[in-house]
């Protein structure tokens, strides 16, 4: 689709500053523009690339001011990588929409199943099953028994959703998702092994959640393991059992999170970070890639990091002490000798 600098001002409420009839067709990274492409600048590392790039237009932020000459147009709007996002929102609706059921794929007939919806081949749909209107259920997908699955919600190719779950509307589910697996439940006997315990829970997930690929989130032992609406899921994240995630939370790749941990609205969690279970962590908490955290965080908006994971003020300070610990091991060794010459003499 081709859109003029004008178009693309009108639609975001934003401000041509150039040519209003340069016209884009694609998108590209601003140190990778190209002629016909449209770019954005909302990071100040890469301000100096809106002086080289060979994007036709670029967004940026209404304040944003120029220190020389550029050759691009701009289009300056409130918050250039919102109005980014809005655009290729755009872009992505304006797409032909699959609908229909392909062959070969099973639905049993007793689920019942909404306007509009795509479920493609070699997909799997259980009894009992209840799924909203536009749904899209990709090839390769599995649902379960008894679950339910709220409007407009996209599985990928390969999702699988065990029996029970519930899943709400505007959901997004990318490749290798699993939605209801059984959670690490064991228990220890006296001959050494450990007996298996039913999970005989189910996974909830609300409205306008998105779950990277092959994150798994478990079902709970008893009752729900519980998403709230807004939560954003990376890539190759575990989720145990009985796990509750509050409203608006993000959490970056490779988190592992234990079972029964309870985590605050408006969370932020960094990659590789591990969350012991049976704690609970307090709302508006930022916590750092890599940390461990061990104790439960009561304070609203703490900011953390390390293993054990501290304020990240005093972690800071610390980091630059025991960076430096090999050279100061060295110089008490020297002191010491020095010291023992100077008794000698």
């Amino acid at each position: 689709m081709e859109f003029t600098a004008e178009d693309i001002a009108e639609f975001l409420n934003g401000e041509v500053d150039g040519n209003t009839k340069v016209k884009v067709t694609n998108v590209s990274r601003i140190e990778e523009g190209k002629p016909g492409t449209l770019s954005f600048l909302a990071n100040p590392k890469y301000e100096h690339y809106i002086y080289s790039t060979q994007s036709s237009i670029v967004l940026v932020n209404k304040d944003f001011q120029t220190e020389k000459e550029i050759e691009t147009t701009l289009i300056r709007v409130d918050d250039a990588y919102q109005a980014l996002a809005q655009l290729l929102e755009m872009y992505e609706q304006s797409k032909p929409q699959k609908t229909g059921i392909e062959e070969p794929s099973f639905v049993s007939k007793s689920s019942k199943l909404g306007e509009k919806i795509y479920i493609g081949a070699f997909a799997y749909i259980g009894s009992n099953v209840q799924i909203g209107n536009n749904v899209k259920i990709y090839p390769h997908c599995y649902v379960g028994d008894n679950v339910i699955i709220g409007d407009n919600t996209i599985l990928n190719s390969g999702v699988k959703i065990y029996e029970g779950c519930k899943i709400g509307a505007e959901c997004i589910f990318h490749s290798g998702v699993v939605i209801g697996g059984d959670g690490f439940g064991f228990a220890p006997s006296s001959a050494n092994d450990y007996k298996k315990v039913p999970q005989v829970g189910n996974v909830v997930i609300e409205d306008h959640v998105e779950i990277g690929a092959n994150t798994c989130v478990d079902r709970a032992t008893m009752g729900s393991t519980i998403i709230r609406k807004g939560v954003k899921l990376d890539n190759l994240i575990q989720v145990a059992h009985n796990v509750e995630i509050d409203e608006n939370t993000v959490i970056a790749s490779q988190t592992g999170i234990a079972g029964s941990a309870k985590i605050g609205k408006n969370c932020m969690i960094g990659g590789q970070v591990g969350i012991v279970g049976h704690l609970s962590i307090a709302d508006e908490v930022k916590i750092a890639a890599q940390s461990g955290i061990g104790r439960t965080i009561k304070k609203e908006g703490t900011v953390l990091q390390g293993s054990p994971a501290f304020d990240f003020g005093p972690y800071q300070k610390s980091y630059v002490l025991f960076k430096n610990l090999p050279k100061m091991r060295e110089q008490i060794i020297e002191l010491e000798k020095e010291i023992k010459r100077l008794k000698e003499e």
